[in-house]
């Protein structure tokens, strides 16, 4: 067994005991929460500290536990300082544990450092992406949650994951916050890659997929974020652009490296 498996099994051995806490009835935001959220924060940010000192890599296992570590940190922050965001937990960590497995099947694929260098301006760009990405991943945790409440609620058939949901209103209102940040924070991302690449190239910006995807996830968050407080916009239909946008963001980020770093090789 190498040393980076080794590594990597330990990260997600360490995400599940949050996830059979999550989805026990009795389960509450108390102290054995915290001690084992800390666990699931550590083990991924760890990780993923390691995989990129020294270097940022390219590859498609970095740039996921990348995303879990984000996604994991992000997660134990609002969860610390919203009332029903931890109640996620049973869909968010069994989610970074799927992405954890498929960073882990394909660790094996090339790992290649940037072509350019690491100037303070890709650095903001590369935090601001992930941070973003983060941000995403965790409203449509929300969005699939609310859709399945609403989806209990009609059939009046709720399950114990149903149970353990925060309700379809505090998903909305979770998710709603969390595109507003989410939002300005993309923002902020396309103006650092677009300041990078003309510091690069002397053009701002490069129309490729990843740019292309992004640029239209950017429109379909703030079209739905109009939408919401000009016409109330919300339920399912809310819940199903959230995560058009998360599958546009998710085909530009680690869709890319998986083309680029799987497929094409």
């Amino acid at each position: 067994m190498t040393q980076d498996l080794l590594f990597s099994l330990s990260t997600l051995v360490a995400l599940i005991p949050l996830i059979l806490l999550g989805l026990r009835p009795d389960g509450a935001r108390n102290g054995l929460y915290w001690a084992l959220m800390a666990v699931a924060v550590a083990g991924p940010l760890t990780w993923a500290v390691v995989q990129v000192s020294g270097a940022w890599r390219t590859g498609l296992s970095t740039t996921l536990w990348v995303t879990v570590a984000a996604s994991m940190a992000l997660f134990a922050g609002i969860a610390a300082v919203t009332r029903h965001a931890w109640r996620l937990t049973p869909l968010m960590v069994p989610y970074m544990l799927g992405l954890g497995i498929l960073a882990t099947v394909w660790q094996h694929a090339p790992q290649k450092p940037l072509n350019v260098p690491l100037d303070a301006w890709l650095e903001v760009h590369i935090a601001v992406s992930v941070l973003t990405y983060g941000l995403v991943t965790i409203a449509a945790v929300a969005a699939l949650a609310a859709t399945l409440q609403d989806r209990a609620l009609k059939s009046k058939k709720p399950t114990r994951l149903t149970a353990r949901l925060p309700s379809v209103a505090d998903c909305e209102f979770l998710l709603v916050r969390l595109l507003v940040v989410g939002e300005a924070v993309l923002a902020l991302g396309l103006s650092t890659g677009m300041a990078s690449r003309y510091l690069e190239s002397g053009v701002l910006a490069t129309f490729d997929h990843k740019t292309i995807l992004t640029m239209t996830a950017f429109v379909v968050i703030g079209v739905l974020l109009i939408a919401h407080y000009r016409s109330g916009v919300r339920g399912r239909r809310a819940a199903r652009v959230v995560l058009l946008a998360y599958l546009l963001m998710t085909l530009g980020y680690p869709g890319v490296k998986f083309v680029t770093g799987v497929l094409m090789v």
